[in-house]
């Protein structure tokens, strides 16, 4: 199994330019509804902000995620936070819950991952949480694939991030042994507070790494970008909005 390397992260650059994903994530923690005593693994866990509000609420709660410098972050605000691939996950039945916010689309071994969080919870456990769904940020995509293939670079033929429609999604848990899945689109039109370039530096530096764009290069491509996306992304105000969908879900092991 191998970490998707679009995915690359810098903790002080995510603060900056993304603390809008854990900001947004209430409404999914609000579905997980911890409880005191509760043992969760927070999956993709970032810099532990939704992780820490776990703990608040008394529960036990381990985080993993790929990027070293992800964990580090989480772990210098007191998380108990491992570096693990999520589409190797190695525990047994030990969780009451699982919880994942905006990274089950970095891991594109799909059943991979449904095996792992199934393997890891008790009879009985949910898994909750929210990813990139079908149609996520798409001209934000686009714009940059333009940009690049104007640039003479070779993208590839298929996205590196999965973005389902909620029947593909639930199809993968079903065959996984998960029950009562519900999984929802959620349009979700998101404040970009560094602008689009800031968003393509920090969410796609890791891709225009893949597809050979040097370091140099990379912030003059996402200011490029970001002037194709005036007309369609900046708003009259002078602020971003880019266009998120979220995929929203909750499912259960069987008891």
């Amino acid at each position: 199994m191998s970490v998707n390397p679009t995915s690359r992260w810098e903790a002080r650059d995510y603060a900056a330019n993304a603390a809008f994903v854990p900001a947004l994530g209430a409404p999914v923690l609000a579905l997980l509804d911890p409880q005191p005593g509760e043992h969760i693994l927070d999956l993709g866990c970032g810099d532990g902000v939704l992780t820490g509000k776990i703990a608040d609420a008394g529960a036990e709660v381990i985080g993993v995620d790929a990027s070293e410098a992800m964990v580090a972050a989480a772990r210098a605000r007191g998380i108990d936070a491992r570096v693990a691939d999520g589409q190797a996950l190695d525990f047994g039945p030990e969780f009451d819950a699982a919880f994942s916010n905006a990274a089950l689309h970095w891991m594109l071994d799909g059943d991979a991952v449904a095996a792992g969080v199934f393997r890891a919870l008790k009879p009985g456990g949910r898994f909750v949480g929210e990813m990139g769904g079908d149609g996520n940020v798409a001209r934000l995509r686009e714009a940059l694939y333009a940009e690049l293939a104007a640039r003479g670079y070779a993208l590839p033929a298929d996205d590196p991030q999965w973005y389902p429609t909620p029947d593909a999604f639930a199809a993968v848990y079903a065959k996984a042994g998960f029950v009562a899945i519900e999984a929802d689109l959620i349009p979700r039109p998101t404040p970009l507070p560094a602008g689009a370039a800031g968003w393509i530096r920090t969410f796609r530096g890791g891709f225009m790494t893949t597809v050979g764009v040097p370091e140099a290069e990379q912030a003059e491509v996402a200011i490029a970008t970001q002037e194709r996306l005036k007309p369609q992304l900046l708003q009259p105000d002078g602020t971003w909005i880019a266009d998120y969908v979220r995929l929203r879900f909750s499912m259960r092991k069987p008891s």
